[in-house]
Formats: C-alpha cells, structure tokens, sequence
C-alpha cells in the first residue's frame, strides 16, 4: 500500500512534466503551491566553499516533505548545472514534524524551511570571475486531501572572492538544522522492534522526543515509539515496517529533542542496546501516566471491582464456603485471612512478573495471556472437575481443602486459584493501572500487580478480621452440605466452559481428547472416594495409575493443538477481522468507525456483547449512521492486537474504541456498556 502511494505520486509527477513540455512554458514561471528560490549565502575563493540555500515557503496549508517523506510523499530532488569543476554537497534538512493522515504518518514542513547544501569553487577560478549556477527542482506539494508535484529552474550567482558580511537568513536556517552527535548510537532488532541506544547526557532535557529514520522500509512510522532514559543514555523502541522490512547494516536518523524542532543527527551501528528505563512522554502519547500512588490506588479499586465482575463469578462457591467455615473461631477467621490473601497476591505477582519477562524477551502478550494458551486451559479444565467432583462429594482431599473443615493451606489455594481465574478480563479503574504497568519500570509494576492482587483478596480479609462481619454470617450447620453440593453446579459449568474454550483455541480433535482425559480423572477421583469411605488411603497403585495417565497426556494433548482456521464472526453489526491496515482503510472512507476487542474466555466481553453490541437496535442505528465495525479477537495470541492494545494504554481487555466520521481522535469507551451505550454514541 506505501509502495503504491509512492508510485502515484511519482504518476502525478510524470503527468505533471509531459503536460509542462506540451505546453512550451517553463514551469518556474507557473504559480507553485511551495515557491523555491536558490540563493548563495556569500563569496568564496577558488577551492573555497560557500553555503547554499534553497529557501521553500509553502501557501496556507500546504506542506513540503523531509528526504525520507513517510508513508506517502517524495522529498525534494535536484538536477545541478554546475561550472567546470564545481561541486555541490548533500542536501541538508531541518527537523521536520509528523503528520498523520488516515494512520498513514508523513515527515513534513507547514511552514517555511530551508534545504542547506555546500558550493565548492573550482580551484581554477579567478578572483572577480561570476559563476552561474543552475538546478532544475522537483518537489511534491501537498494539502490534508489533494498532491501536487511541482518543478522548478532555480538559479544564483556566486562571485568568487573574499567573503562579504555575515547573512542572518542562513544563520536562522543553520540553527534550525539537527546538530551532529558527537558519539556513535548502538542499534538491534528484537521482538519485531528497532532498539536504538542514543548516547545524551542525562542533564539534557528531552520533551515530546520523536526518531525519524532517513533509511527507508525499516519502521512503522505511525506506530507508537517509546523512550526510555538510563543515565546516559536514551533508548528508543520502534516497531519494524508493517511489509518486507529491512535490517540494514547501518542507520541514519534525526531525533527531534523537544516540539522547538531542535534535534540531533544520529549514526547507529550493530551493538548491545540495553533494557529497561526510565520511559518518557512522547509526541501523540496519552496524557502523562498518573502518579504511582492513584496507580495503586486504581489497581486496588480494579481488583475490589473484580469480585463482582463475570469473570469472578465461578469461584464465588468456594469462597463463600470458605468463609462459612471460618466463621466458627475469631483466630480461624484472621489466619484463614491472611492466607488467602497471601494466595491471592502472590498469584497475581507471580503471573505479572512472567508477563513482565515475556515481554522483555520481545513476546506480544498482554494481561490474561494465560488462557491465550492451549495447555493452560487443559490445566485450568482437569482442576475444575477435580473441584467439581469434590463439591458433589465424590471424594475428599485436605489439601486445598476447598469445602472441607478450613485451614490455612486450603485458604491459600483458594487464593491462588481465585486470582488465577479471576484475572482474565480488566474492570473500570484496572485497566489504566494494568497498561501503566506494562510502561514503568520493574518494580513499580510489580507494586501495582501486588495492589490488584490485594484488591481482590479485600472483602474476603475485611470480613475475616471484622467481627461484626463475621457474625453477619450464617451459622455453620447442616446447610453447608447441601450449599456445597450446590456449588458444584457453577464450578461444573465453568468446566464446560472451558472445555468450549479448548476448542476455539486447540481445536475440535483437542478439545476431544481433553473431554476422554477428564471423563478418566472422574473415574479415579470416584475410585479414590470409595477407598476414602473404606477407611483406605489412595494407595500407590492409585497414585501411579493417575501419575501415568496425566504424563502420557502431558506427552500427547501438545501434538494435538491445532489452530482453527480463521473465518469471520457471525455478528449483527456486519463486523470485520480487525487488523491496523483495516482501521486505516476504514477511517479513510470518511465514516465512523467501531473498534472492539473481545476473547471467548473474557467473559465481560461476552456480556457487553449480549448487552449493548450485538443488539437489533444497535445494528439499526449503526446502519443509519453508516458506522463501519471491527472486531478483534484475542482468544489465541495475536501480536497485533497486542502491539494495538499496549499502544491505546490497554494491558487486557475489553477495549471499546469510537472513531467519529472524518477524522478526529478516537473515544475510548467504558469497559462496561449499558443496552444505549452504543445507540445513542452512534445517534450522535
């Protein structure tokens, strides 16, 4: 697609030089959109050097382009009639800015600039001698909506000679070019992005910075860069070209150091470039991310949320009972507790630090990647019928202990499993918290980990080391019993649930095998009550039978993993695979477009759906307002839509996004959609 915008572009120029030849006229004496004028700054003597300048003054609301134009465009190019002699430099740039058009970024200039370039004297030149230089210039000139390719004869004079005074136009137009760097940069390719470690003394200050490559097809320009300062040095991360990118043995570049225009000229070559940082605001970022404290403290209102949140509901059973139980001794109560609380948030340390590795090792995975993971969910699946079948008291087992007389073991279990499977979706406040994570350093992320983890665990340590809560409680009686039979129905459904989900992401043949396996641990559990009722452990015959099933499955469930062939959603709303080539084709169409991202295991996702989305109404009013819907689906794991969802500030989902007709910033909407939500967005 860039490839053909450039190739139009140079179309236009081609119709644009036969129809000047056809009419006879020289272009120069034709009105341009960007006029250009060839001047000398001085007098030089033979083999000396003066400073040539081609000043570019573009019309109101034009715009010209840098050597490297982006996405779409073409930078200036120029066909020298020099002296016997004489020669003439590279063409040297001031820092341009970005522009973004339909998620197509271009390096452009809206105002005046000035493209430097040295004038070497032929040394056989006398002094009083007056040199004609001549250069036919070709640009391209552009609005928002239409391109114009424009040319040129550009002439001067230069007479050779002592220097005359100093002239403060091409003093104003050096001062706007990028400054050489002193010391080489280091550059890598890792994880589908370019890392670039620039050398800048950590007293300089850096504001808004952006990295313009000069070497072609290497980088998404439109995609989001990040930086990140480590004393010394500043790193910067840029996703690699959407299309047959390039890995070049070398890499010029400018970064721009504040919204001024001041930046550096940058030579990279192969080396270490390391992890980590300080990360830096950068231009077309969110607003700034908050404080670390209201960070915790939307991490915690995140997890408290969580309790009431869909996805919580299937382990609502077990810890219902377990605060039953732990009703009966003040100390009982307090240690169960802490327990689970300890469960709780060492759970969700744990699974933050493995996302925290995994992306530092360049993996595209985001919050609740685990159930992106076929084995993951056969795990999930084999422990939620050994829960089940507990729960209907086919067997007993201490440990956890989940509807057994309560201890601090079996709290702690409990807590790890409820954060376990109480994470996969984000909730209001979680999901600022989770995406600022994903950005800070090591240590702040794992405080917001260990805060949301705390928020879950809340309600539970509020009622244990309360007393009036507690007594709130029902007595322990024989009503237990039948509440805990009761409780097998939601965990039993959550093992359906899963056992669904094994299928849309490992295949029907997985899902199959996986359906024998759990069939074969009902049937041992079943054994294992029978010799419990007898007064008889499991006994090591018991124990090896089990311990063989479940390695020779471990062996064989991977081998069987295949992945469903992609095909389109039946949906209401008509939606699209999402994919960022679909977005900007979509908001080029000038009409509003819906973004959701969604996953068959995110249960809120699900809800919102049969709430607001897929609705006849919503449908309707989509038609009336031509809305165009994407759909992203993230039950495998999907690089992209990682990549899309770390750039919106999102660390999981769901993610709802509007983006009005013709144009304009895009309005993140609540992850929690009431029936009008999207009705009266799109009537509007």
């Amino acid at each position: 697609m860039l490839g053909f915008a450039k190739w139009l572009a140079g179309l236009f120029q081609l119709v644009a030089l036969m129809l000047a030849a056809l009419l006879a006229a020289p272009l120069a004496a034709r009105e341009t959109n960007i006029s250009a004028t060839l001047l000398a700054e001085g007098s030089a003597m033979p083999g000396g050097t003066v400073t040539l300048a081609i000043d570019m003054q573009p019309a109101p609301g034009w715009h010209g382009y840098w050597l490297n134009p982006g996405d779409a465009g073409q930078g200036m190019t120029l066909d020298w009639t020099l002296p016997p002699g004489a020669k003439v430099g590279a063409l040297q740039y001031p820092v341009p800015a970005t522009l973004t058009i339909a998620g197509l970024m271009n390096h452009v200039y809206k105002t005046e600039y000035a493209v430097l370039t040295s004038f070497t004297v032929p040394a056989s030149a006398k002094v009083g001698d007056v040199l004609d230089l001549r250069a036919r210039g070709r640009w391209l000139a552009c609005t928002d909506e239409i391109c114009v390719p424009e040319e040129g004869e550009l002439a001067t004079k230069v007479t050779v000679g002592q220097p005359g005074a100093a002239d403060a136009r091409f003093d104003r137009w050096r001062a706007a070019l990028p400054a050489p760097l002193g010391s080489p940069a280091r550059f890598a390719f890792s994880g589908g992005r370019l890392r670039v470690a620039i050398p800048l003394p950590a007293a300089l200050k850096v504001a808004s910075p952006h990295l313009f490559l000069s070497t072609e097809r290497v980088v998404d320009y439109a995609a989001p860069q990040a930086f990140f300062r480590q004393g010394d040095l500043l790193v910067s991360e840029l996703p690699v070209a959407k299309f047959a990118p390039e890995q070049p043995d070398a890499i010029a570049a400018v970064l721009r150091l504040n919204p001024n225009g001041d930046g550096v000229i940058i030579a990279a070559a192969p080396g270490a470039v390391p992890t980590g940082g300080e990360p830096l605001q950068v231009a077309g970022d969110a607003p700034a991310t908050p404080a670390l404290g209201w960070l915790l403290l939307a991490a915690l209102a995140g997890g408290l949320l969580l309790n009431v949140m869909p996805c919580v509901f299937p382990i609502l059973s077990l810890k219902a009972l377990s605060l039953a139980r732990a009703g009966e001794s003040q100390a009982q109560a307090r240690a169960e507790g802490l327990a689970y609380t300890a469960g709780v948030v060492i759970a969700c340390l744990a699974l933050g630090g493995l996302l925290l590795g995994l992306r530092a090792a360049g993996q595209e995975v985001g919050w609740a990647f685990q159930l992106q993971e076929p084995l993951v969910v056969a795990a999930l699946l084999l422990l939620a019928v050994a829960i089940t079948a507990n729960l209907l008291g086919l067997y007993e087992f201490m440990v956890p202990g989940f509807a057994s007389e309560g201890s601090p073991q079996g709290a702690f279990a409990t807590g790890l499993l409820a954060a376990f499977a109480a994470t996969p979706c984000t909730g209001p406040f979680m999901a600022a918290a989770m995406g600022a994570a994903l950005l800070l350093p090591v240590g702040p992320a794992l405080l917001l980990f260990g805060a949301l983890g705390l928020g879950i665990a809340l309600p539970f340590l509020a009622i244990a080391w309360v007393p009036a809560l507690r007594r709130s409680l029902p007595k322990p009686g024989p009503w237990m019993g039948r509440f805990r039979r009761w409780m097998a129905l939601p965990m039993g459904l959550t093992a359906l649930a899963l056992a669904w989900l094994a299928s849309r992401i490992g295949g029907n043949g997985f899902a199959f095998a996986l359906a024998l396996l759990a069939v074969i641990v009902v049937a041992a559990l079943v054994l294992l009550g029978r010799r419990q009722r007898h007064g008889l452990a499991a006994g090591a015959l018991w124990w090896g039978a089990l311990a063989a099933v479940l390695g020779l499955s471990a062996l064989g469930l991977p081998g069987m993993v295949r992945a469903p062939e992609a095909s389109a959603e039946a949906s209401l709303l008509d939606a699209q695979p999402f994919s960022e080539q679909a977005l900007a084709t979509a908001r080029a169409s000038g009409k509003p477009v819906f973004v959701y991202m969604t996953a068959d295991w995110c249960l809120s996702c699900k809800v919102n759906e049969r709430v607001a989305i897929e609705r006849e109404p919503t449908r309707d009013a989509f038609a009336r307002a031509g809305v165009i819907v994407l759909r992203g689906d993230w039950t495998r794991r999907d690089p992209e839509i990682t990549r899309f969802l770390t750039a919106q500030g999102a660390a999981g989902i769901p993610l709802y996004l509007w983006y009005p007709a013709g144009g304009g910033a895009p309005q993140q909407l609540p992850q929690v959609l009431g029936p009008e939500s999207l009705t009266e967005l799109a009537g509007n």
